[in-house]
């Protein structure tokens, strides 16, 4: 069967109004990244008396040097990268458990369960910051990385939750003749989760880590509350601390270049997983 003639104009425009659509918002998401990174190699007359969008005169490579060095932004760096990996693996293992028990077990209040844990996504954060407090107090876990890591990898700050919601639809849609042949192999039940569900489910356990590793990367308020050790402090709350300790005169070369080193590892996380991330979440939709 031909196609209509009288619809090729149309595909046509509506191609061309996407693709401007898109490059539209790229532009608009793209604005920010480089300003802040322009603004990172000026000084503070620069900064004040150009125009935004001007190249630095001369390039303050050394704000990065400073910031790293004399405002201990390493120490915010390298806390921020203990507490991300450490809470994204032990809420990847937790989430990926649990959904697999709640996906492929029938059991007495299973629905109740997977209730519980979608509808937790919708509790505010600050409601658990108090009682979360004096729980690590009780527990000479306050003002601690580890204390810190357990907050955030038990799903307070919803990374949890939403992992379970995620993983769930992949556990349904992987075939039971693929369990039911392992166990007439003589594989165990850790041995059919551990080597054959868990691989399969490889797109979305990536899905899973990044979003939940962007999240604690740039989360601020449990870190600010819970911890007040300096030398603990996350890349949130360091920059927060570094822009209150210019108070008056703002170093904005050396604030925007702390700004530009946080944003590196997210960016080079996307550039990495890119696939995953979107082929994850397709399949994810489709399978839930």
């Amino acid at each position: 069967m031909n196609d209509n003639p009288a619809k090729k104009p149309l595909l046509l425009i509506s191609k061309i109004a996407v693709r401007f659509f898109l490059i539209l918002w790229s532009l608009v998401v793209l604005y920010p990244v480089l300003w802040t990174f322009l603004t990172s190699l000026k000084d503070n007359q620069q900064v004040m008396l150009g125009k935004p969008w001007d190249f630095p005169s001369i390039f303050r490579f050394e704000n990065y040097t400073n910031v790293w060095s004399r405002a201990n932004f390493g120490d915010y760096f390298l806390n921020s990268i203990i507490v991300t990996v450490a809470s994204t693996l032990l809420s990847l293992i937790m989430a990926a458990t649990t959904a697999y028990i709640l996906a492929r077990f029938t059991f007495k209040s299973r629905g109740l369960f997977y209730f519980v844990y979608v509808a937790s996504m919708m509790i505010p954060t600050t409601l658990g910051l108090i009682p979360l407090f004096f729980l690590l107090g009780d527990m000479n876990l306050s003002n601690s990385l580890v204390g810190l890591t357990l907050v955030y990898s038990v799903g307070t700050i919803g990374i949890l939750p939403f992992g379970i919601f995620f993983l769930v639809g992949f556990f349904k849609a992987l075939p039971r003749e693929l369990e039911e042949a392992a166990t007439i192999d003589g594989s165990s039940l850790y041995g059919v989760f551990f080597k054959i569900m868990l691989p399969l489910s490889k797109p979305g356990l990536i899905t899973v880590g990044i979003m939940n590793a962007l999240t604690v990367w740039n989360e601020y308020i449990m870190a600010t509350v819970l911890i007040n050790d300096p030398a603990k402090y996350t890349i949130p709350v360091g920059i927060a601390i570094m822009q209150g300790e210019m108070q008056y005169r703002t170093e904005w070369g050396p604030l925007f270049a702390g700004l530009s080193i946080s944003m590196i590892p997210v960016i080079v996380m996307y550039v990495l997983y890119q696939r995953q991330i979107t082929g994850g979440l397709t399949a994810g939709a489709l399978k839930g």
